[in-house]
């Protein structure tokens, strides 16, 4: 059973870390992935339970299940990667909310209803083992399933990842269950030469499996970029490093998402990407009078850091966070840039920025953040109301933050308004003074009170001479096309007042007036204009809205004439959660007046048990992914830490369900149900309540531990719930499999539920805590419809 449980979590690990590459870091797809495998394995193992009433050799499609996961799991990666050729993508296009979710939806299927199945044949043969009518079977099969899945996250994390590519580990993973199926069961003889063939091919076959993850990967990246070559494939711990190059043009991705494009090693004149990163690294440099020591948070890969290596610095702190990504970049880098690396004024840091900018005691005249767009939570965190604090603190009192994000001229496209007027809300919300430019892409410019800001061109380009820079990428003629009127007074007219009324969400912002006035004129005006409606409008850490906004814009470039689903979440209020469960209050109560008439009160006690069993499935998962998407939020290497995230959950589910089977003799206490279901609603409000305090913790380890530790409550209390439901339900006169397959698939398909509301409504629209209180709402009604259930029972 340890085996099996293993099993289980190495290949549901495995298969988010692809479905997180595919679908290029976006955390909704880890919502959508485990929905989808939670409803699959719920589905498998209704299955399981009617295969088993009607076949008596459970050992036998036990082992075949096994068997037959060793292709399986490798042919379902291979088949992520290659989900691209099954939807009308453009090339280099992220895949639409619909495509992720169709997906997400049909390509584990097969792997995840064989895993359903065996686990209740597993729950037979466990049961028939020990003589028991009951479902101790269950309850011992979930326990030591979850402690297997416990030991697959840690033998993931610090075993398979760094030695096996991922369909040498698929394939590992197969063979080990098969092969202590085989020798821990009593498989009928004329079976077991024949299973003992299969591992045997696939250890054979083993030295070819190396090609064939690199064949999927060439397909994989045929299909996203059909004019690129893929020239190199890398694992780091941060995801896998992909490098792509089209003639002299190299391009760097990480799990799937653009980090940088820069010129090649022969490159003989500066390109696109080199101006970009130029214009970027000037506009940023003429917004202090004499900056002298800088930190630059990203893009030194792609030549920021070599053009403002130009200017007088006296130092350049450089933080990249993937030494992987550093290292894998120099042989397709320009001499310049390694040049500028080896500059004795720059410190390259290889470490997360945003932990950097919150610990370090170092202060900076200037801080430039030049990372990509806030399409994931690992890059949101670099674009928060926490992160822009945490970068004041780091500034002198003259000193100035300055990012970037795309944008489109007068920012046509409602998501990509959004987007930018919350992005500048929200710095706005930090710092007095805030200054916006730009045409394909917006440069935010802030300080406390410096008066060296500026985007009048006329001005930067009168600094950019007086300094005497010289450099091949970039003029000062540019600055009057990056910063050009009226375009300028446009923008900001827009990103300042769009955002401060209750619907503006709803609607593209509104036009601006054919003369918007200066600068100068519209900060007076937006002194006098309503307060911005913050909770749709200021990006937070644990509101990631401008992660919703900016996915919301790329299915817009993706979709075409489609109707955006992105826009349907928006709408999404709190109090929505009121109708669903004053329904279940409602049932319950005719149920128990029923009951009162007649005098038989197994309906309502049914009804109970199965709504208890439905919201522990849907609070675990949505805490679950509550504190998935915190720790993101706050580390932002949630790809590398999964395995441990997972396992620390399934080590304290096994310890629940264990304590409950050795430790509680009458399982079938309705009132201990309850108590359970009221404590979920405790743990619920208590996390809320601890996260965003724990994530403003300076030091990380104690932030470390409290997540974890919450991770474990979640856990605990979850597996205690399982052996209870399951012995309530059987002693409503349900045979033992059927009470196994029943509770097992009620709470899966809660827990899918969960994953799908939290994972892509919820925690991206208003925000993890709101995740929390959805699940203490459900289960403090569970709570008081167990408690009706009991009537007047003592």
């Amino acid at each position: 059973m340890l085996t099996f449980g293993a099993v289980c979590q190495i290949a549901q690990i495995l298969l988010l870390r692809e479905f997180l590459t595919v679908f290029h870091g976006s955390e909704l797809s880890i919502g959508l992935v485990l929905g989808a495998w939670l409803v699959w394995i719920g589905i498998g193992s209704r299955l399981g339970a009617v295969w088993s009433d009607r076949h008596r050799r459970p050992l036998t499609w036990l082992a075949l299940g096994a068997a037959l996961q060793i292709p399986v799991l490798p042919g379902t990666i291979a088949l992520v990667r290659m989900s691209r050729l099954f939807f009308d993508a453009a090339p280099g296009a992220h895949l639409s909310l619909p495509d992720m979710a169709l997906a997400s939806l049909l390509l584990p299927a097969p792997a995840c209803l064989l895993f359903g199945a065996q686990f209740v044949w597993l729950s037979r043969i466990w049961r028939e083992n020990d003589g028991a009518a009951d479902t101790s079977g269950a309850g011992k099969t979930y326990a030591s399933e979850a402690a297997g899945n416990m030991l697959g996250g840690i033998l993931f994390t610090f075993v398979l990842v760094h030695g096996l590519n991922p369909i040498e580990s698929a394939v590992l993973a197969g063979v080990a269950m098969l092969v202590v199926f085989l020798l821990a069961l009593r498989i009928p003889c004329r079976y077991r030469r024949a299973l003992w063939g299969v591992p045997v091919l696939a250890v054979a076959a083993f030295p070819f499996l190396g090609a064939a993850d690199d064949g999927a990967y060439r397909v994989q990246w045929r299909q996203f970029l059909p004019r690129h070559r893929l020239v190199e494939t890398r694992p780091s711990r941060h995801g896998v490093i992909a490098v792509s190059q089209q003639g002299d043009q190299v391009s760097f991705f990480q799990s799937g998402h653009l980090v940088f494009t820069a010129a090649g090693p022969d490159t003989p004149e500066p390109g696109l990407e080199d101006q970009e990163a130029a214009a970027m690294a000037h506009v940023a440099m003429a917004q202090h009078a004499r900056p002298r020591r800088i930190l630059l948070i990203g893009g030194g890969l792609r030549g920021t850091l070599g053009e403002m290596i130009k200017y007088p610095v006296e130092r350049i702190d450089y933080v990249e966070l993937d030494r992987a990504l550093t290292d894998t970049a120099r042989p397709y880098l320009p001499r310049s840039t390694l040049e500028t690396l080896a500059d004795p004024r720059v410190r390259l840091i290889h470490a997360d920025g945003r932990l950097y900018t919150k610990t370090t005691r170092e202060t900076y005249d200037l801080i430039v953040v030049d990372v990509p767009d806030p399409a994931t939570a690992a890059l949101n965190r670099f674009y928060t109301r926490e992160f822009f604090g945490e970068a004041k603190a780091r500034l002198h009192p003259d000193g100035a933050l300055v990012i970037g994000a795309v944008s489109t001229p007068d920012l046509r496209g409602m998501a990509i308004a959004h987007r930018n007027a919350t992005l500048y809300h929200t710095v706005r919300s930090v710092f007095p003074r805030v200054r916006v430019g730009g045409r394909q892409f917006m440069i935010f410019a802030c300080s406390r009170d410096s008066g060296a800001l500026s985007v009048d061109p006329a001005e930067l380009s009168k600094r950019y001479r007086e300094r005497g820079i010289e450099s091949e990428g970039f003029s000062e003629r540019q600055f009057d096309i990056l910063l050009r009127e009226p375009q300028l007074s446009r923008v900001n007219w827009i990103v300042r007042r769009h955002g401060r009324s209750a619907d503006a969400y709803r609607q593209s912002p509104a036009a601006p007036p054919l003369a918007p006035g200066s600068l100068a004129d519209i900060e007076r005006a937006e002194s006098t204009w309503p307060p911005v409606a913050s909770r749709r409008f200021v990006n937070t850490d644990f509101r990631p809205i401008a992660t919703y906004y900016t996915l919301m814009f790329w299915d817009d470039l993706a979709g075409g004439d489609r109707v955006n689903l992105f826009r349907g979440p928006l709408r999404v209020e709190p109090t929505w959660i009121l109708p669903p469960l004053g329904l279940a209050l409602a049932i319950a109560l005719v149920l128990r007046l029923r009951a009162r008439r007649n005098g038989r009160d197994g309906a309502v006690r049914r009804f109970a048990v199965l709504f208890a069993v439905f919201t522990t499935g849907l609070s675990t998962m949505a805490l679950q992914i509550a504190l998935i998407f915190a720790f993101q939020s706050v580390y932002g290497f949630v790809y590398e830490m999964i395995g441990m995230i997972v396992a620390v959950f399934m080590g304290g589910l096994a310890l629940g369900a264990w304590a409950v089977q050795r430790k509680v003799a009458d399982k079938t206490n309705v009132r201990m149900l309850a108590s359970v279901q009221g404590a979920i609603a405790l743990l619920a409000v208590l996390i809320a309540a601890a996260l965003p305090r724990v994530a403003m913790t300076p030091a990380p380890t104690l932030v470390l531990a409290v997540f974890f530790g919450l991770t474990f409550m979640a856990g605990l209390i979850n597996g205690v719930d399982f052996p209870l439901a399951t012995a309530c339900c059987l002693a409503l006169n349900r045979p033992a499999e059927q009470s196994t397959a029943v509770v097992y698939g009620m709470e899966l398909f809660g827990a899918c539920l969960g994953a799908i509301l939290a994972g892509v409504v919820v925690a991206p629209v208003l925000g993890i805590v709101a995740c929390c209180l959805l699940a203490a709402a459900v289960n403090g009604m569970a709570c008081v419809i167990l408690a009706i259930s009991r009537g007047g029972a003592h």
